[in-house]
């Protein structure tokens, strides 16, 4: 009979999982099971063993089994005994070449290698964390947390971090709004999920808290309107032109997705008039404007635009996120709902917080609290700013002949192609390990109008020191486009 045994970790600091099994007693089968588990890699090379005393009690075997099955194994090279560091499994012993063969045809395929320049937009410079600032707020988050923090959590997210967002939002984007009014979750496509998603228990029959059709943008991210689609959304293309979002085409729909302060990805502003028409549509018609202030933190050649928010906050839901100013592994974000949808959304999010950290939460609430958010953003938009002005230059220089569009703000910039042109310039700029998207990618299926060829190229992602690389290789596709 096998007998299977795990030793206390309580007394020994480490877990040990043998199986005691086979012929000529306790003392033979430790030693089987130790020498198979070294072989096979379940013990590598340097692995600390219990003691004898400890791994005997765990077994009920006598101490000087044990000892005899370590002294056995030292002597075959398994394990080395050195007095003061006790028994390890000697850095020699290797699993068998069969064990390993298993072993790698176990493990998932390897990744292929990534773009040798990655220009894809949407992706901050990953290098600039604020890894100090950000560990600083960390401790200081937890050392001060309550107990229960460490319990279930709130479905509306920590009141630390609302009241934070609150004040923060209030002052640099014209949010209006109070710390009950906010709903933490994990980034803009959650947002959409708590809000569209199929049978959802707080909402309506048959969908989530709203339901469509839905009013968006002729261009922007497919895999939002994949979510929608998924939901059972009906989207709806709105034309664009150099003003953002034609909103006069507004009709019966129940909702409209906008980002007026940085359309994506074409660029630009929601002209002001359009912002007052759009409040007055959704007055009319009972239905509510979702903003999406995905980069509203980054402008550099125009005056701040406030969020839309802040003409009606019974009508707009402002959903943001750190993924751009921060970092998109963080899985923070933020919906700013008119009174109506708070009962609703957190219906549907349920009794217990399963999507954002709370010790994350915690220690954004302190970050954006002691300033280090604001002195981050500073920094971050000045150097981005110099990537675009490098970007822009290098155009001049070495490709004069390509127009660029939707810099004023953004981590992203529009190249106007000639026509006909955009996915051979796309496929020679993957062919030089460029990675960037055609303006035709984040074109809505049904939307009639065109916005013509182009690129959608994001300065934001690379380090500093390879960006004058991308921008090389950038400038050599582009020159015979």
């Amino acid at each position: 009979m096998t007998e299977s045994w795990v030793n206390s970790a309580e007394r020994i600091g480490v877990d040990l999982h043998l199986e005691l099994s086979g012929p000529g007693g306790r003392r033979a089968a430790l030693t089987r099971a130790l020498r198979e588990a070294v072989r096979g890699g379940r013990l590598a090379p340097g692995t600390r063993l219990p003691p004898y005393r400890s791994l005997a009690a765990d077994l009920g075997v006598a101490r000087n089994t044990v000892a005899d099955a370590y002294a056995e194994l030292v002597a075959e090279g398994w394990l080395t005994a050195r007095q003061g560091s006790g028994t390890r499994v000697a850095e020699r012993a290797r699993p068998s070449r069969q064990a390993a063969g298993a072993g790698a045809r176990a493990q998932a395929p390897a990744r292929a290698r990534g773009p040798r320049h990655d220009l894809r937009q949407g992706r901050p410079d990953a290098s600039a964390f604020p890894r100090t600032a950000w560990a600083a707020s960390y401790r200081r988050a937890l050392q001060a947390a309550p107990s229960e923090a460490f319990g279930p959590g709130d479905p509306a997210g920590r009141r630390e971090l609302r009241e934070a967002l609150a004040e923060y939002l209030a002052r640099a984007r014209g949010v209006r709004t109070a710390p009950d009014r906010i709903v933490i979750c994990s980034g803009f496509a959650h947002a959409l999920r708590l809000l569209f998603g199929r049978d959802a228990p707080g909402g309506p029959a048959g969908g989530g808290v709203l339901r469509g059709p839905l009013g968006v943008e002729a261009y922007g991210l497919g895999f939002h309107r994949d979510l929608l689609a998924a939901a059972g959304v009906r989207t709806v293309p709105l034309p664009l032109d150099e003003h953002g979002a034609r909103v006069a085409a507004l009709g019966r729909e129940r909702a409209v997705l906008l980002t007026p302060a940085h359309q994506f990805p074409t660029g630009g502003p929601l002209r002001a008039e359009r912002r007052a028409a759009v409040i007055d549509w959704a007055r009319a018609r009972g239905a509510v404007v979702l903003e999406d202030d995905y980069d509203g933190e980054f402008r550099y050649d125009r005056r701040p635009v406030g969020a839309l928010q802040g003409l009606d906050p019974e009508r707009v839901i402002h959903i943001g996120s750190v993924s751009k100013s921060l970092s998109p592994a963080l899985r923070l974000g933020w919906m700013v709902l008119p009174e109506r949808y708070v009962e609703p959304v957190l219906a549907v999010k349920g009794e217990r917080e399963g999507w954002a950290s709370v010790p994350d939460q915690l220690a954004l609430a302190d970050f954006v609290a002691c300033g280090s958010y604001d002195r981050h953003v500073r920094r971050m938009r000045q150097r981005y700013r110099s990537r675009r002005d490098r970007l822009v230059a290098a155009l001049a220089e070495r490709a004069p002949h390509i127009g660029v569009t939707g810099i004023a703000a953004g981590l992203h910039a529009v190249l106007r192609l000639p026509s006909g042109t955009e996915q051979t310039v796309v496929e020679a700029a993957a062919r030089r390990g460029i990675a960037l998207d055609g303006l035709a990618a984040f074109r809505h299926p049904d939307s009639p109008a065109s916005a013509g060829d182009g690129l959608v190229v994001g300065y934001a992602a690379p380090a500093d020191h390879p960006y004058g690389a991308a921008l090389e290789a950038l400038c050599e596709v582009l020159s015979t486009a």
